[in-house]
């Protein structure tokens, strides 16, 4: 489904990953974990086109979309869910998702029922400003947005970041939900959080991989993952 190859990666002359490697099976959630600096967010900024690699490549289905932009690969099924909440915040959420809808081709009333089906509650905030919303609301109003249009591959960042441990808890439930549905590379702080949905986990240190598990013995091992930070 996803391969990372031996990528290089800098912000001018300061390189942030070195010859970093992954794969991800289809239908599998991997976290990528690390303190911050250690390159997670650059990552997924490369493999979604938004950064083009010093070295190395990145396939998906089979082919090579190294340096691909980022509208290319949204219409081959990659979506990027940002860690930053940002939403259209004067437009009501209806009109957030209907920007959604358009964007993939998707009819209004699907990307309702896509939105809807993972935060049923998102109903009774349809015609409410999208900045109005709580910052776990408008990460799961994002989370729903990306669904839109069918995707195959989900990167999401630090989607838990800054929430309180009631939103957290949902968004461990959306992600439960939509495991198996689709692949997903998720940026992930939360060790108990990671242990309870990960097929595999990526330790980032400094920009280099440093440890992969895919035992689920050791997935589950928090501190573990702990000494491996």
């Amino acid at each position: 489904m996803l391969q990372v190859a031996g990528i290089d990666v800098a912000y001018g002359h300061a390189k942030v990953l070195h010859d970093v490697s992954l794969d991800l099976e289809e239908g599998k959630m991997l976290f990528v974990v690390g303190r911050n600096g250690a390159g997670k967010t650059t990552l997924l900024r490369t493999i979604m086109g938004l950064l083009r690699p010093l070295k190395g490549s990145i396939y998906f289905d089979g082919g090579d979309i190294t340096g691909l932009p980022p509208e290319q690969l949204y219409h081959r099924g990659i979506r990027y869910v940002t860690q930053d909440k940002k939403v259209f915040g004067s437009l009501t959420v209806r009109e957030n998702i209907e920007i959604a809808a358009y964007s993939s081709g998707e009819p209004l009333s699907q990307a309702l029922d896509k939105v809807l089906e993972i935060y049923p509650k998102m109903k009774d905030f349809l015609n409410l400003k999208a900045g109005q919303l709580s910052g776990g609301q408008r990460q799961i109003l994002l989370i729903g947005q990306a669904m839109v249009g069918n995707p195959r591959l989900l990167l999401v960042d630090e989607p838990t970041q800054g929430l309180a441990a009631i939103v957290i808890n949902e968004i461990a439930r959306i992600l439960k939900h939509l495991k198996g549905r689709l692949s997903a590379v998720v940026v992930e702080q939360n060790l108990p959080l990671v242990s309870q949905l990960a097929d595999r986990v990526v330790v980032l240190k400094e920009g280099k991989v440093t440890q992969v598990l895919d035992d689920a013995s050791e997935i589950c091992n928090t501190s573990l993952l702990e000494k491996a930070l």
